[in-house]
């Protein structure tokens, strides 16, 4: 059986195992004919549908919830503290990163906005539906944007890993955010994350805004694969499971997490 090198199942990764492109249809010449001139007319063309790695083309497959991917990003300064405590954190269980990457302002937001129920955004680990949500491109396209602090204008998309994990693996206890979950008019969904998602596919069918938040903490245990965006980063995250307990979940180099559009 092929082996991919990014560490990814065989036929998953685009790298390794590109697919290939169909033949060229033939054409066939004709004798050029006179036609009355007509008008020209510009037609918009439609952006590319983005699909992940392995995805057929065409439309974007329904995933079931339990086995759809979920991504968390984190500067790599941050996961060593991670991997040794054993679980992700939430902001208001009074976890405090080495670096934060958030502007005041929006970790002040996310203190206050309520999930329907009581709770506040902050007191979830948030996950993404999309491995190009909004968020993640602003980053690496320089993280300009206000949501971001001074200290992720200095980092690189390179400076980032891309924790994975499947819905099954983050409890029932989900809220589901249609938008950015700090945005005034997001509306939220607790506890039936797989419907909340098709319905937030109907106006974002790439889902590219949604929020999957994770109560409290998520262990380690749950987290499937870690992608970098290149080698050193992959020996960097390696020395970091040296003084952890337990199985590692797998790091994989992935590029095209990491490319700045």
């Amino acid at each position: 059986m092929a082996e991919c090198i990014h560490g990814f199942d065989e036929g998953m990764c685009d790298i390794c195992f590109p697919r290939v492109a169909p033949e060229p249809v033939a054409v066939v010449a004709t004798t050029a004919t006179k036609t009355a001139p007509r008008s020209t007319r510009v037609t918009a063309t439609r952006r590319a549908s983005k699909r992940a790695p392995g995805a057929p083309a065409g439309l974007p497959p329904k995933v079931p919830f339990a086995t759809r991917r979920l991504y968390h990003v984190t500067p790599l300064t941050n996961l060593e503290s991670i991997l040794l405590d054993g679980e992700l954190h939430s902001v208001a269980s009074g976890f405090e990163p080495e670096l934060d990457v958030a502007a005041p302002l929006a970790r002040q937001l996310r203190a206050h906005a309520d999930v329907g129920d009581g709770r506040h955004v902050d007191e979830f680990v948030p996950f993404s539906v999309s491995p190009d949500n909004e968020r993640w491109l602003e980053l690496r396209q320089g993280a300009e944007e206000p949501h971001w602090s001074a200290a992720a204008r200095a980092l690189t998309a390179a400076d980032y890993a891309v924790l994975v994990a499947v819905g099954r693996d983050l409890g029932p206890d989900l809220v589901v955010a249609d938008g950015d979950a700090a945005a005034p008019g997001t509306r939220f969904t607790v506890g039936d994350a797989a419907k909340a998602i098709a319905q937030a596919s109907r106006t974002d069918p790439e889902l590219e805004t949604v929020e999957v938040l994770a109560p409290n903490a998520v262990p380690l245990a749950a987290i499937t694969l870690i992608a970098v965006a290149n080698e050193p980063a992959r020996v960097r995250v390696r020395r970091m499971f040296a003084d952890v307990e337990g199985a590692p979940p797998r790091v994989v180099v992935h590029p095209p997490w990491f490319v700045v559009e």
